[in-house]
Parts: C-alpha cells; sequence; structure tokens
C-alpha cells in the first residue's frame, strides 16, 4: 500500500494486476477452434467485445483457463484475492473496451461500468465443500436451484445530501446494508445523522436472490441437503430457474444474519457474565447459548455470482442467453456432432435399436421403451389463436407386479433428461407436487416455491408409487397434466405457473398382484379422470415363463458380474441425449393423407369402444385423438422427418392399442382365417400338408397318455364343426414365441447362406413334436386341433400381425404347365419380420 498527496491509499499490487490483465485481454490468442463457431483468428477478446453491443451487454465473460495458460501469477492472484482485485478487473474491462469502441460508453453516462464474469474454472466445489476458508477466493460451486426471488434495484454508491449545511457527498459504497457518510466533509459541520438520499445521482443495479440447495446425487448417506443463497447482479438475473442444474461462479462472502438479529428472545452473544454469577454457576442449569459464553453467530456465508452456466446435459451451455427447450436451436450444434446424428438415423433397423439403447439394464420390455423414447422426444407444443396452450407432451403410466424394473425404468429417465424429477407419491402431497406459498424469512412477503411439477419444467417428473397417492393429492395434478399449468389462489397470491412437463408414472395393483380377470380400472387406485389423460397406459405381469424367465436371469448374472462390459447398447447414453435435443428442435406437420389417416383410425377406436362384449382399459375420447397426434409427431421426430407420414400414424394407433387393451386373459376370433384353411381342404389344395403333419402326429402320439392341454380340448369341438375357432390370448402368445424362436433359431444356424427361413409344414410339425414330448396330447383328435390351429396362428401372424413374412410362396415346388395346381401354404417359406422385436 502507498499514500499519495491527497490522502487517499493505492493499491500498487492491484495497479499492477490490473496492468496485466488489461495486456492479457489485449494479446491473448485462441490457437485452435473456439466452440465450433469458426470465428477468425486474432485477438480473442476482441471479438467478445464486438459482440457486446448487439447483445446489449455490459458484461465481459472471460474464460478462466485462458488466463491460467497466460500467466500463472496472475490466475493466482486472481483465484486467491478476487474481492480485493474485483473493482481493478472491471477497470481494466472498462479501458480495453474504450481503446476498441469509445463511442460504447455514452458521454452523458461517464460513469457507467462494464462488469467482468469469469467461467470455466478447473474446479467447481460442492456446497458442502464451502467454508469460511473460500471467503475473497474465485471459486465455482454447482447445484439446483429452488426459489428464485423478484429483481429489485440494489443501491451500489449512493450520493448523499446533508440536511444541516447542504453538503454533497458523491459515491458512498454500500456495505450489503443501506450505509449512510460517517460524517460531514464540511469543517464547520459535524452532521452525523441528518442525510437525504439524491437518486437520480445514485448507481442503482439489477438484484436477485437464488436459493441453491445440493443435488441428490452429492449428498452423503444419512445427511440433510445443505443449501445457500445466492446473489445474482446486473446482466446474469433472470439466467437460473427453479429446477435447473446451474454451475455459479463467484465468490463466498459474509453477511449479517438479519432473522437473527431481529427476532427476539435467547441467541448467541459474545457477553461475560459477573464474578457474582459465575460463582453460582455451579447451582443453576445452563440456560442455552446465552450462558456459555459463546462469540456473535449472527452472520451467514452467502454466494456472490458473477456468471451463470445452466448445465443441460447435452454440451457446454452458452452463458450469454438463456433458450427454452422448445426452441429451434440447432444451430448451437457442432458439424461434428450433425454427422454423428445423421450416421445414427441411417443405421439400418435405427428405431429398433434407438429403443434397445433406452435402459440397457433392462431385459426386454420393448413397448415400455419405446413409449418411453417417445415422451423424451415429445410432439409438437401448439397454440390457438385465442392463446390456448395445446399439450405436446406425452404422459405414460406403468402399473405392473412388484420386481417387475418399473423402478428402474423411472430412476433411468430422470438421470437421462436435465430437468428431470424423481419423487414418490407416497410422501408427496399436493403442495409439494404443484406449488406452495411460503413467507420470505427476510422481508415478510409471501412468495412461491416451486413443487416437483414446476421444477420439471420443460423435463420429465416421474412419480413412483402413483397409486399410494391421497386422493385430494391426485386432483392437484389434474391441471398440470392437461393444460400444463399451476393456478395458485391464496395469502393474496394469484397467479398461473407453468408446468410443461412429461409425467411417468409408474403404480402397483390394488391386491399385490394384477387379477387378469377383472379390467384395469378395477386393478389401480386410479379415478378414469387421470387414466384418460395418460396417453399410454401399459401393464407388466410377472408370469413365470421357462425361456423368458432363463433370458431374464441370464441378463442380471452378466450384469453383476461384467458390469459395463454385459451391456452393448448400439448407441451410448451420450449419442442418445444429443440425438433426442437435436430431434426436439423440429416441429413436424401433418400432411393430408395423415390427417385422413387419423381420422378413421379414431372413429375405427370410438367404434370398438361402444361394441358390446369389447373390453378396453378406459373409454376413448378426444383426448386419445390428441393422444395419436402427439405420438405420431414423435416418432417423426424420431426418424428426424419434418411430416407426419401415414406409416408414423398406423404405428402409433398400433401403440395405444396396445397399451388400452385389457390384460385379462381375453379371447381372439381366428375364424377368418379357420375358414380359408377349410375351404383350401375342400378344394383339395392343401390336403398333403395336412396328412404329413398329422400322420407325424400319430406316430409320434403311439404311447402318449398324460394330462391334456386345456387349450386343446375346449376347442375341439369348435374346430370340429369348422366354422367358430376362439383361443386364448395367452395361448396366441405363447405359440407366438415359441414359432419366433425356432425361426430367429433356423436363422443363426445359418452359417454362409442357406435357405433363409422354414416351410411352414416343418414349423408345425417342430411345434407338434415339441408339445407331444411334453405328453400334452392325449388323442388323435386334439392333435388334429392343434394343426388346425397353428395354421390360423401362423396366417394370423402373417396378414393381421405382421409379426411374419412369407419368402417364398412355393411355387417352383408345384411345376408348370395346365395341370399345375396352385403353390400350397403348407409348402411356403417362413421368416421372421425384418422390424418384430419379440417382447419379454
Amino acid at each position: 500500500m502507498d499514500t499519495n498527496g491527497g490522502g487517499f491509499t493505492v493499491d500498487e499490487k492491484a495497479v499492477r494486476v490490473e496492468n496485466i490483465f488489461l495486456e492479457f485481454l489485449k494479446t491473448f490468442i485462441e490457437t485452435g477452434e473456439i466452440n465450433g463457431a469458426g470465428r477468425s483468428y486474432g485477438p480473442y477478446y476482441e471479438a467478445e467485445v464486438m459482440a457486446m453491443r448487439p447483445n446489449e451487454s455490459n458484461t465481459m465473460f472471460v474464460d478462466f483457463s485462458h488466463v491460467m495458460r497466460f500467466n500463472d501469477v496472475l490466475q493466482r492472484a486472481i483465484s486467491d484475492e478476487f474481492i480485493r482485485f474485483e473493482p481493478y478487473l472491471r477497470n481494466a474491462c472498462k479501458r480495453y473496451v474504450m481503446e476498441l469502441k469509445p463511442t460504447f460508453i455514452p458521454d452523458d453516462s461517464p460513469n457507467k461500468d462494464i462488469n467482468v464474469a469469469f467461467y470455466n474454472l478447473p474446479v467447481v466445489r460442492k456446497l458442502r465443500e464451502l467454508t469460511t476458508a473460500e471467503i475473497g477466493k474465485l471459486v465455482s460451486v454447482s447445484g439446483v436451484v429452488t426459489r428464485t426471488s423478484e429483481v429489485r434495484p440494489e443501491l451500489l454508491h449512493g450520493t448523499f445530501k446533508c440536511l444541516d449545511c447542504g453538503n454533497v457527498i458523491k459515491n458512498v459504497e454500500q456495505q450489503f446494508k443501506y450505509t449512510e457518510p460517517i460524517i460531514c466533509m464540511n469543517a464547520t459541520c459535524q452532521n452525523r445523522t441528518n442525510w437525504a438520499l439524491l437518486r437520480q445521482e445514485s448507481k442503482f443495479t439489477d438484484w436477485q436472490r437464488v436459493r441453491v440447495q445440493e443435488a441428490s446425487k452429492e449428498i452423503p448417506p444419512g445427511s440433510l441437503p445443505r443449501s445457500l443463497d445466492v446473489i445474482l447482479r446486473h446482466d446474469i438475473v433472470e439466467q437460473a430457474r427453479a429446477g435447473d442444474t446451474v454451475v455459479f461462479t463467484g465468490t463466498v462472502v459474509v453477511l449479517p444474519d438479519i432473522l437473527a438479529l431481529a427476532s427476539p428472545g435467547e441467541r448467541a452473544e459474545s457477553r461475560r457474565e459477573s464474578s457474582r454469577k459465575n460463582g453460582m454457576a455451579g447451582q443453576e442449569g445452563v440456560k442455552g447459548l446465552r450462558a456459555l459464553g459463546v462469540r456473535d453467530l449472527s452472520y451467514r456465508l452467502a454466494f456472490i455470482a458473477n456468471s451463470v452456466q445452466v448445465c443441460d446435459g447435452r454440451r457446454d451451455t452458452d452463458i450469454r442467453n438463456r433458450r427454452d427447450a422448445d426452441d429451434n436451436d440447432s444451430q448451437q450444434f457442432t458439424p461434428k456432432e450433425l454427422d454423428e446424428i445423421q450416421r445414427m438415423r441411417n443405421t439400418p433397423d435405427f428405431f429398433n435399436k434407438l429403443v434397445d439403447s433406452i435402459a440397457p439394464t433392462v431385459f426386454g420390455h420393448q413397448d415400455i421403451k419405446r413409449a418411453i423414447i417417445l415422451m423424451l422426444m415429445g410432439g409438437v407444443h401448439k397454440f390457438t389463436h385465442e392463446g390456448i396452450n395445446l399439450r405436446g407432451d406425452i404422459n405414460v403410466c406403468i402399473v405392473g407386479d412388484p420386481s417387475c424394473a418399473k423402478s428402474q425404468f423411472l430412476k433411468y429417465t430422470s438421470g437421462l433428461v436435465p430437468r428431470s424429477v424423481y419423487t414418490s407419491g407416497k410422501s408427496s402431497s399436493a403442495a409439494g407436487l404443484t406449488a406452495t406459498v411460503a413467507k420470505e424469512p427476510e422481508t415478510g412477503e409471501f412468495c412461491i416455491e416451486a413443487g416437483a411439477l414446476m421444477l420439471a419444467d420443460n423435463g420429465i417428473c416421474c412419480i413412483d408409487e402413483f397409486d399410494k397417492m391421497d386422493p385430494r393429492d391426485q386432483v392437484a395434478i389434474h391441471e398440470a397434466m392437461e393444460q400444463q399449468t399451476i393456478s395458485i389462489t391464496k395469502a393474496g397470491i394469484q397467479a398461473t405457473l407453468n408446468a410443461r412437463t412429461s409425467i411417468l408414472a409408474a403404480a402397483n395393483p390394488t391386491g399385490g398382484r394384477y387379477d387378469k380377470t377383472k379390467p384395469l380400472k378395477y386393478n389401480v387406485a386410479l379415478p378414469p379422470a387421470i387414466l384418460s389423460r395418460f396417453d399410454l397406459v401399459y401393464v407388466m405381469i410377472d408370469d413365470p415363463d421357462d425361456q423368458t424367465d432363463y433370458h431374464i436371469a441370464h441378463h442380471i448374472v452378466r450384469v453383476h458380474q461384467k458390469r459395463e462390459e454385459a451391456l452393448s447398447p448400439t448407441f451410448t447414453t451420450a449419442q442418445v441425449k444429443r440425438y433426442i435435443s437435436y430431434a426436439k428442435t423440429l416441429k413436424p406437420k401433418l400432411n393430408p393423407e395423415a390427417k385422413n389417416l387419423l381420422v378413421e383410425s379414431y372413429v375405427t377406436l370410438r367404434r370398438g369402444d361402444v361394441t358390446p362384449g369389447s373390453r378396453v382399459a378406459y373409454r376413448m375420447t378426444v383426448r386419445q385423438l390428441e393422444a395419436l397426434i402427439r405420438l405420431s409427431e414423435a416418432l417423426a421426430r424420431c426418424h428426424l422427418d419434418t411430416e407426419v407420414h401415414p406409416r408414423y400414424v398406423r404405428l402409433a394407433v398400433k401403440l395405444l392399442k396396445t397399451s388400452i387393451i385389457n390384460v385379462e386373459s381375453s379371447e381372439i376370433d381366428l375364424s377368418e382365417f379357420q375358414e380359408e384353411n377349410n375351404e383350401e381342404d375342400v378344394d383339395g389344395n392343401t390336403g398333403n400338408g395336412d396328412d404329413d403333419a398329422s400322420g407325424h402326429a400319430e406316430m409320434d402320439l403311439n404311447g402318449a397318455g398324460s394330462q391334456p392341454a386345456s387349450e386343446n380340448k375346449e376347442n375341439a369341438d369348435n374346430n370340429k364343426s369348422g366354422k367358430k375357432l376362439v383361443i386364448s390370448d395367452e395361448y396366441f402368445q405363447r405359440v407366438t414365441r415359441a414359432l419366433v424362436m425356432r425361426l430367429r433359431q433356423h436363422e443363426d444356424s445359418l452359417v454362409h447362406g442357406g435357405l433363409a427361413g422354414l416351410r411352414q409344414r416343418e414349423l408345425v410339425q417342430w411345434y407338434v413334436e415339441q408339445q407331444n414330448e411334453k405328453n400334452n396330447y392325449s388323442s388323435m383328435d386334439e392333435a388334429a386341433a392343434e394343426v388346425t390351429k397353428l395354421k390360423a396362428i401362423i396366417e394370423s401372424l402373417i396378414r393381421r400381425e405382421g409379426y411374419l413374412i412369407v419368402v417364398d410362396d412355393g411355387r417352383e415346388d408345384v411345376g408348370d404347365g395346365e395341370n399345375a395346381r396352385p403353390p400350397s401354404r403348407n409348402e411356403r417359406i417362413l421368416a421372421v419380420a425384418p422390424n418384430y422385436v419379440p417382447d419379454s
């Protein structure tokens, strides 16, 4: 320190730091590509100054890694004593701006400041690591924003007028509270108390307080999350929102605890008891901290930030501008990232590989994974001319038996999306899910604290144990699920808040396990009003199955044994995140063909809803039509298509049908396929094939006599009549899995070529042999009935389900000429459809 002739002290070290920092701004040159933006090479911060005027910013953002590379002494000085050197660093930025653009600071406001904001520090600390040792240093800290205050004016430097003599004192710095001059500078005036603030000549700035809490992953076992107040000033106000995971860069300061100073009663003080009272200390009990001689604890830590970086989970965020999730920000992707996204899209069988990359630790459940990927993509948000918001987010509900990996899906999804909240319905109240009104401790004013749905705005809210919620709390989320807003009218506050979030809910059946004999509404304790707000509802049933149980056990043991090596998805989690981020920038539109198909599909679904005997999970309403639109748009986004084609609509209808159809042991009518087979038998087209299959079954049935399968007995009479063939859905699914498994085994056994597929006759013969080995036939009639049902199921898998395809219709085996007969269906060659993925 030095003292000049005027009596003011000059911080020589700070002046040297200012000059070195100014030299850094003038001379630093970046040697590589800068954020993929393709800037011309030259002084890096010259371009930064040029960008300040279009952005209407008074803040210069400085990459701290550049300072570290430029001068180690400078970076140590800024890191260790930032609060001391900050005014000088701001002055260096102002001098640099004035040299490059003298007109940036107008003549009528020469005291305009240029603020400095550092980012990209090498170490990002947790809230729990901030101690008094960090006071005054430049540090970065990360946390989740839980509350934001309104933006208020803060007095930085006040100009005061003495009310006794009229003398004006300028630039009185405020020390975290309203600070008046100590004494009038007029030698003949000794005023200390009578002052008037000249507001027009004082300097104000924008001010906002943000409440930050530790992320759930950073909390040690058995500890409660820590919270910290962060002060935002100047251009960085309103950059952090409730629910954001943010990295703040700034310094730790000590503030007087206004609440502790103003609260009556016992508090910690530094005082010394008299000797008379000390002599009686052994006869009295300890009365609070006052009797312990503890020093004043009326102070608390706070954090003054100069830069805000929102962690969106995809890539480095532009700290100069804040974009919403639905903005078209495809230009933020680098050319390398765009090439990678296009390569992913051009991968053969892309959609199924993308689905397999979702939750790779969970085996099977392809339909639920498809629903999750479509929920992550979402539909297109729309607004009517009247200002009404049309929901674009997709809500999914998973109902299932215990130990079916429901919570695993929720945990994976909450970790995949930046703005996501995982909560449990049992421990959540209506206020905790939506929003609550609380009183501000310091000002006494009422403010709104965000709940889970508000924190997940533009993200996903995962609610486990959804059925355990209190009915009074379930009503609170009706508005959030459809209108995507939360209305609050209490404590003098009337507000409508945004809750633009997708909801992924998991629920258990009421009886512990799902009862197939009852519809969905009797298995889940959810009212129809909430069920209709879910676009897709899936049921997971834990039925014993040897093949499925073997694959699940093998997968789980392999994951425990080899950890990451056991998981080999086609696309990594980082690639999936980038792909989803890019796909959400597209806004596909319906073409006329897709529009007409949507109308026809909705009318068909409504017609089936009122058909006697039809059973679905819930009634078809206009909400399901909007769900079809959202699912079609999400499918178009998955394929990076800017137009919704009819094929997306057909797949969306299929997904909706598979989710709303009831899961009890319903019946499937295969009469149309059975009648065609009977007609062929009369014409003599398939007689040879039937004789072959039945004959083989007859040879294997010698000595077979055990308890027959229930499906064979109950349908034997129907098959003999040849007019109606009805089988259970469980039997249909079991036969389908067995046939697909056999065809896949045959494909895997081919080495270099060969016949890709099996003849229908061989496939039927294989299944009959498998059942005969288990002694499932007691007579030839049951074996013949099994053959008839198998042929009808195969025909349904080809024509209605699309699970199998015909590789060769057998025309080469029937000869040529006038006596040639039409090809037999038993001689055609079948294979599994390329786009079919068996569910488990």
